[in-house]
C-alpha cells in the first residue's frame, strides 16, 4: 500500500481513482478550491487529515477514515460509497453521508443537516449528532449510545434497532416501519406519527401528542412525561409505568397505565381499551 504523508492538496480530483493508498497527516485545502479529491477510489485509508473542500469521497469502496476533520465547507463528503469505517472524526459539512451502504461509525462528532439519507446498513456507536432530517429513508440502522439534537429525524426508516440512545428531536420516526427502540430517552413533539410495527421497550418518552395514527405500536414498561393527547387513532398495546397527562381516541388495543389525567373519547371509532391500575 502506497503511503502519502504531510502533504497539502487543493487541485481538482487530487487523488482520483486511487487504489490501495494510505493518506496520513494531509490537508485538502487551498486557493485552487478543487473538488472530489478521492472520487472513484478503492481500498483507501485516511488518518489525521483535514478536509476543507467539497465532495471528497464519492463512489469509493473499502474506505477507512480515522481521527480526521471535515469542516462546514466540506459539504456532501461521502456519497455513493460502500464498506466504510469512520472513527473519532468530525463531520461538520451539510449532507455528509448519502446513498452509501455498509457503514460503521464510532466516536464521531456529526454536525450535518440532512445527514444519512438513503443509507443502508449503518452501525453507529458512541456518537454525537446535530442536524435536521437525520437518516431519512434509510434502513437497517443499528445505533448504540448515540446522542442526537435536531428535527425531523428517522423519517421513513425501516428495519432498525436503537439501544441506550438519547434523542432530542421533534417529528421523529414518522412513517418508520419495523423499528425497535430500547432503554432510550426520546424527547420531542409529535413522536412517531404514522409508524408501523414500532416498539418502545423500557424507554422514557417526553413531549406533546406522541404516537398517533400508528399501526401495531407496542410500548413495554415505558415512562411518559408531559405527554398529552397521546395515541390518537393508533393500534396500540402499551404498559406505562408513570402517570400520563391525557389519552385521546386510541383506535384499538389496550393501554395499561397507573394514572391518567384525562381520557378523551369524542370519536365513535375509538375502541382502544384504557386500564388504570393505580
Amino acid at each position: 500500500m502506497e503511503t502519502i504523508k504531510n502533504q497539502t492538496f487543493d487541485q481538482e480530483r487530487a487523488l482520483y481513482g486511487s487504489n490501495g493508498i494510505e493518506v496520513v497527516d494531509c490537508a485538502f485545502d487551498g486557493p485552487a478550491d478543487g473538488e472530489s479529491a478521492f472520487k472513484e477510489g478503492r481500498d483507501i485509508s485516511v488518518e489525521n487529515c483535514f478536509f476543507n473542500l467539497r465532495y471528497p469521497f464519492w463512489h469509493d469502496d473499502r474506505l477507512k477514515i480515522k481521527g480526521s476533520e471535515m469542516t462546514e465547507l466540506c459539504r456532501a463528503a461521502l456519497w455513493y460509497s460502500h464498506d466504510i469505517e469512520i472513527t473519532d472524526t468530525k463531520l461538520h459539512g451539510i449532507k455528509a453521508l448519502r446513498e452509501c451502504s455498509r457503514v460503521k461509525m464510532q466516536g464521531c462528532d456529526v454536525i450535518s443537516p440532512e445527514f444519512g439519507w438513503s443509507v443502508q446498513e449503518i452501525e453507529m456507536k458512541d456518537c454525537g449528532v446535530q442536524g435536521e432530517y437525520f437518516m431519512m429513508r434509510s434502513d437497517r440502522l443499528r445505533f448504540e449510545e448515540v446522542r442526537l439534537q435536531g428535527k425531523y429525524s428517522f423519517q421513513y426508516i425501516q428495519d432498525s434497532v436503537f439501544e441506550r440512545c438519547d434523542f432530542d428531536t421533534k417529528d421523529a420516526f414518522w412513517h418508520a416501519k419495523n423499528v425497535t427502540i430500547r432503554n432510550s430517552v426520546v424527547k420531542g413533539e409529535y413522536l412517531a406519527w404514522y409508524c408501523e410495527n414500532v416498539t418502545f421497550d423500557h424507554c422514557k418518552i417526553i413531549g406533546t401528542q406522541p404516537l398517533c395514527y400508528c399501526k401495531n405500536l407496542k410500548l413495554i414498561d415505558c415512562e411518559m412525561v408531559d405527554t398529552d393527547l397521546s395515541f390518537e387513532k393508533s393500534e396500540v398495546e402499551a404498559t406505562i409505568t408513570a402517570p400520563i397527562l391525557s389519552i385521546k381516541n386510541p383506535l384499538s388495543g389496550r393501554i395499561v397505565v397507573p394514572a391518567v389525567g384525562e381520557i378523551i373519547r369524542d370519536d365513535e371509532a375509538s375502541r382502544g381499551e384504557v386500564i388504570v391500575e393505580g
